[in-house]
């Protein structure tokens, strides 16, 4: 192995970033200046509410405040933990998580492999502007758009020559969810693979041609490479928030009959905390599900790091 090959360029990023460094102390009045706003409002919005975790372990009474009101602990947790209802909640939660994550994430991937692989310029546009349209659509217009297409007098009903009122179906809600959240992001999703794609070397895509590769060849050895680091990333952070599903997606889409598989721990929050005005029982719920997150972060980072040479997030 060439030790000087690889001594010169580690060399020339150590004088950079030494060199960087130096200008930002030099001119660190004018850093100061730019990032003071978005520092403050980090603090104000992101920082400043999550003082509010609190009430999960009180008695919360609006009138007496925070400071006013009766610690209890972790009676509320206990209270959710020891629920008849606490792990249906739990289980629709992570089914919806994980079956959209293995649906949901293969599709962008796919959608930027074939875009790749039109060469006319003005068709990929064309079909990039298709594909990445329905990100722009409302959440709740597209529930109510899925409504229109389900219900006993839509399209579907009358293509299939059926009635059925599939909104009412719970084995078919998470089908629905999964299939418009994939119709939804999947083609605005893929920008990031797509101009990864951009990066891939052309030489090695002649050669392999040359050499006789078919597709699947050319994408394992060309392709692949270069949205590797990407794909990685995006796992990870999606796999981090299998517990944060949308709300509003999952209360737009619920029925009375549904509720055994549309009800999750997002809508529960809404019902206990809005509805019934429970807050400290429905901001213990809450932070439940942010635990599990925090967790579920840094243990997909762990694995994936391991699997990928030592290299995490």
């Amino acid at each position: 192995m060439n030790t000087n090959a690889t001594t010169v360029p580690n060399q020339r990023q150590d004088k950079g970033f030494h060199n960087t460094m130096l200008y930002v102390k030099q001119h660190w009045q004018l850093y100061a200046i730019f990032l003071m706003p978005a520092l403050l409002l980090t603090l104000i919005f992101k920082y400043a509410p999550m003082s509010g975790i609190l009430i999960a372990f009180q008695d919360y009474n609006p009138f007496r405040g925070v400071s006013g009101s009766e610690w209890v602990g972790l009676k509320h947790f206990t209270r959710f933990l020891s629920s008849p209802d606490f792990m249906g909640y739990l289980a629709n939660t992570l089914k919806l998580s994980v079956y959209g994550l293995l649906w949901g994430f293969p599709m962008p991937i796919l959608l930027a492999f074939l875009l790749n692989r039109i060469q006319s310029t003005g068709i990929k546009k064309k079909i990039q502007l298709v594909l990445y349209l329905p990100n722009f659509v409302s959440v709740i217009v597209l529930c109510g758009i899925v409504r229109i297409l389900l219900s006993v007098t839509g399209p579907l009903n009358l293509l299939m020559g059926t009635e059925i009122n599939f909104m009412t179906m719970p084995e078919a809600f998470r089908s629905i969810y999964i299939i418009s959240g994939i119709w939804q992001g999947a083609g605005w999703a893929s920008i990031m693979y797509t101009a990864s794609l951009s990066n891939a070397s052309q030489e090695l895509k002649e050669a392999a041609v040359m050499d006789g590769a078919n597709i699947l060849q050319q994408i394992k050895a060309v392709e692949w490479p270069a949205i590797k680091d990407m794909v990685v990333i995006q796992f990870i952070l999606q796999a981090g928030n299998i517990m944060s599903i949308g709300f509003e997606k999952a209360y737009a889409l619920q029925t009375d009959l549904n509720l055994p598989a549309s009800e999750i721990i997002a809508t529960y929050v809404y019902r206990k905390g809005l509805i019934d005005g429970d807050y400290s029982f429905s901001t213990a719920v809450g932070l439940f599900n942010t635990v599990i997150n925090v967790i579920l972060l840094v243990a997909v980072n762990k694995i994936v790091a391991k699997m990928n040479d030592g290299q995490g997030l």
